[in-house]
């Protein structure tokens, strides 16, 4: 926050002053913020409750456009719900980083701002301003822009200006406006991630009614969008074309329904393979590199992009895709995007899979920490029925339960699927039952962690927590 109301030279120059005052001195949150301020010749009020006030804010953004004068509103209000011993809780200083983005999917230049009784004059040394960072100290505030075209979609909390929960007025078409339009990662990223959580929902909702599944294609066409553009950095179109995890929605549930949900997320990502199969394929295409190794961002974004497409693609289970992952394996010249094409091969139950898990642990079973990744990639799969491969992995030997660290790669990662965990039946519970019990007599603090797993069962519908609570639950 400080980065954002004074800019990266600015925060320099209070890190800077900071290190010249305290060097060597126990300090306090106090003497870090003095330095940020006398450093910057600002004043930031009630920016200290940041520090002593517990609770997350909640913002609330309202938005309005006239016409006739070209203005368009923002009136936001802020609550921090009440906390042990903090019943009444102070207005926070809030920064909130906002652009306003015209129909064509352009930043508006930003020219002056109406706020409590004054005019702000937004100039740059006369270069155009596209975000500017509004001071929200009060309970309730009113922002107006001034010579505002036509009406905006605007872009709140850019660059996550701050750790708040956020509650606007975005429409599902301004989401997928921005989705496909926003100049800002973060929020192109965060408006992708709510549209993925509601359509999940969504198609939770309907599998559970047994209504047909179909994908909004206004939710592909923004992927799309972000799949083929060529100004936005590799790794933030890793991570924006990737799905919320499971377990993100089943929070949202009342009652988690681990089968709808992974039901679900497997039709969307299969439903995005089939749709974008020609962006994903040129994506993986133009990402491989025959040079050597390099730990470097633009290497690493690079990966990232190509081993998210090949997941995506693998998930198909067509042979043409099978063919280009194993290629992808065998050709491979590091341990990421090695390991990353055995991932996409093990999605899939059969052959393959089992040939390509079993010549990985061929070429690594000397290497420790590979051993580790290699039982956790297969304890996590969502494969059916996959707590029997759990279970002939325990005879493995590579496999040693007087080792936390195997343990937890291997017992800990299947409680991580909560489609295998949580299994209709009962076998992932009465598994990890099973397992505690031979635990407890070897290392009962190792024990203990594992048995975390049953701590939410009553998030579950009642068979389930029946099943939990089985005898060799107990």
């Amino acid at each position: 926050m400080y980065k954002t109301m004074f800019g990266a030279s600015g925060f320099r120059k209070g890190m800077d002053l900071y290190f010249q005052r305290h060097d060597g001195q126990a300090v306090t949150c106090e003497d870090f913020y003095a330095a940020m301020c006398d450093a910057n010749n600002a004043h930031l009020p009630n920016f200290l409750q940041w520090y002593s006030q517990a609770g997350t804010p909640t913002v609330k953004v309202t938005s309005s456009y006239d016409e006739g004068s070209q203005a368009f509103s923002l009136k936001l209000s802020q609550e921090v719900p009440p906390t042990p011993g903090q019943p009444m809780k102070e207005p926070m200083f809030i920064p909130v980083a906002v652009g306003l983005v015209d129909s064509t999917g352009k930043d508006m230049p930003l020219t002056s701002i109406y706020s409590d009784g004054m005019v702000q004059t937004l100039s740059n040394d006369g270069h155009p301003i596209f975000t500017t960072v509004l001071q929200f100290k009060k309970k309730e505030e009113e922002f107006i822009f001034k010579n505002v075209p036509e009406r905006p979609v605007p872009s709140l909390l850019r660059g996550y200006s701050a750790p708040i929960r956020l509650d606007s007025d975005l429409t599902e078409s301004d989401l997928y406006f921005l989705l496909a339009n926003d100049s800002d990662e973060f929020n192109r990223w965060e408006a992708g991630q709510i549209l993925a959580r509601k359509l999940m929902f969504s198609l939770v909702a309907d599998f559970q009614q047994q209504k047909t599944l179909a994908l909004n294609t206004k939710f592909v066409d923004g992927l799309r969008a972000i799949l083929q553009s060529t100004s936005l950095d590799k790794e933030f179109i890793a991570k924006a074309i990737t799905l919320p995890g499971q377990g993100e929605i089943m929070d949202m549930m009342s009652i988690a329904d681990p089968d709808a949900v992974h039901a679900v997320r497997t039709f969307i990502k299969k439903e995005l393979a089939f749709q974008l199969k020609d962006d994903l394929l040129a994506a993986v295409t133009s990402n491989r590199s025959s040079e050597a190794y390099a730990f470097d961002h633009d290497s690493v974004a690079r990966r990232a992009l190509k081993n998210t497409c090949l997941a995506y693609l693998a998930s198909l289970n067509e042979p043409d895709v099978t063919e280009l992952a194993l290629n992808e394996y065998k050709s491979a010249t590091n341990m990421t995007e090695q390991f990353a094409a055995l991932a996409a091969l093990s999605q899939n139950p059969g052959q393959v899979r089992e040939d390509a898990l079993l010549d990985f642990y061929n070429k690594w079973q000397q290497d420790y920490l590979v051993v580790s990744k290699w039982f956790a990639l297969q304890a996590t799969s969502d494969i059916p029925g996959n707590v029997v491969n759990v279970q002939k992995l325990l005879a493995h030997p590579a496999f040693d339960m007087r080792n936390p660290n195997k343990v937890y790669s291997l017992i800990g990662g299947f409680c991580g699927s909560p489609v295998s965990f949580h299994a209709k039946d009962g076998s992932g519970y009465k598994f990890l039952g099973e397992v505690v019990l031979q635990l407890d007599k070897i290392n009962p603090q190792v024990a203990s962690r594992m048995v975390s797993a049953f701590s939410r069962w009553r998030r579950y519908d009642e068979t389930r927590q029946a099943l939990a609570k089985g005898p060799a639950g107990d």
